[in-house]
């Protein structure tokens, strides 16, 4: 093994175990570095149709691939497998360098609770009610306006088209004291698209290209709120409950379908989060267009594969605890704790410290 891969495997273990003040890394990654990478990163994938991530898996695949079956020709087997132990190690180290310096690093950045006003002991049973009487008030009255004539397409084309999106997305990071807004990414199909489907997963951020791939099976209504998740991801919010506060944020900034999209996602991490009284009188509230759209959701994750959908959840569970998110999956209902620790049962927004 070579020095230079010996130093970079190194490297990536250091990097992946020693700890960097959270403080630090806000001032002058994720509000210094990281916005100047991003919106380099992401106005130049916007201008491909493709994904990125999966053209550039392809040819990793490939030239491993292709260079193992030479040193198999030219050294055999043994030595071989040798020699592509040592390369696989070499070239996890390089990833995971990227995916540290190019995005990673926001798992380290303080904690959204530090940067508004926060207080723990508004984190209870009676304030949750409160938000789940909201959001059902919010989604009932909303729902026949969101879903009329002028309400927003689900086509990616049409998010690229709907600059009422982009403009909800830039005030909500306004809101949360942003100083350089992030560049929203294109919606793009990959070929990721079927693992989606039987996985359950509504879309990801790409984390070296900083763009963003979506499910194409997510339906109208739910699409807005999915959308600024992955964009709250690209501004840097790399905490799932984190996202999902910054994505209703925005939507609660949009057009009639964006509010009914973030409250009904709202409305189901509240209900989710409550004892099953509180569940069932809440959901006995709900009018019948809320409730066949939510109907909906679920049929839609029913179909996905029972086995798949929990190794992926799995997987990312282990992978978030990883990168020191301590609840894992469960981080994506931390939302509604954090919405009221911020003191927003009834709709405001957050203020900052």
């Amino acid at each position: 093994m070579s020095w230079l891969r010996l130093g970079l495997i190194l490297a990536a273990l250091v990097v992946a175990v020693v700890p960097l003040p959270s403080g630090l890394v806000e001032a002058w990654y994720s509000r210094g570095i990281y916005p100047v990478l991003q919106a380099s990163l992401t106005s130049l994938s916007n201008l491909v149709p493709v994904a990125l991530l999966d053209l550039t898996g392809l040819v990793l695949v490939a030239a491993l691939g292709f260079g193992f079956w030479r040193r198999v020709r030219a050294e055999g087997i043994v030595r071989a497998l040798t020699s592509g132990v040592v390369t696989l190690l070499t070239l996890t180290a390089v990833v995971f360098l990227l995916f540290v310096v190019l995005w990673g690093l926001n798992y380290r950045r303080l904690p959204l609770d530090q940067k508004i006003v926060y207080d723990r002991s508004r984190v209870t049973r009676e304030a949750a009610l409160r938000l789940g009487d909201f959001a059902l008030r919010e989604v009932n009255g909303l729902h026949a306006s969101a879903h009329g004539p002028a309400s927003a397409p689900a086509g990616a084309s049409a998010d690229r088209a709907q600059p009422t999106l982009e403009t909800a997305f830039a005030s909500a990071q306004r809101m949360l004291g942003s100083e350089r807004l992030a560049v929203p990414g294109v919606p793009k199909r990959s070929l990721l698209e079927r693992y989606f489907r039987v996985a359950a997963i509504d879309g990801m951020t790409d984390p070296f290209f900083l763009e963003i791939i979506l499910n194409p099976d997510t339906l109208p209504f739910e699409r807005p709120f999915v959308l600024m998740h992955e964009w709250a991801h690209l501004a840097g919010y790399a905490d799932e409950s984190e996202a999902n506060f910054v994505a209703w944020l925005a939507c609660a900034q949009g057009d009639a379908m964006a509010r009914y999209s973030g409250w009904l996602a709202i409305f189901d991490h509240v209900v989710v989060s409550l004892p099953r009284t509180d569940r069932v009188k809440l959901t006995s509230q709900l009018a019948a267009g809320p409730r066949r759209d939510l109907q909906a959701s679920a049929a839609r994750y029913a179909r996905a594969s029972p086995v798949v959908r929990t190794a992926a959840r799995d997987v990312y569970d282990t992978y978030l605890r990883a990168n020191r998110v301590s609840e894992g999956v469960a981080s994506y209902t931390a939302v509604v704790r954090l919405m009221l620790g911020a003191g927003l049962e009834d709709g405001g927004g957050p203020r900052l410290r």
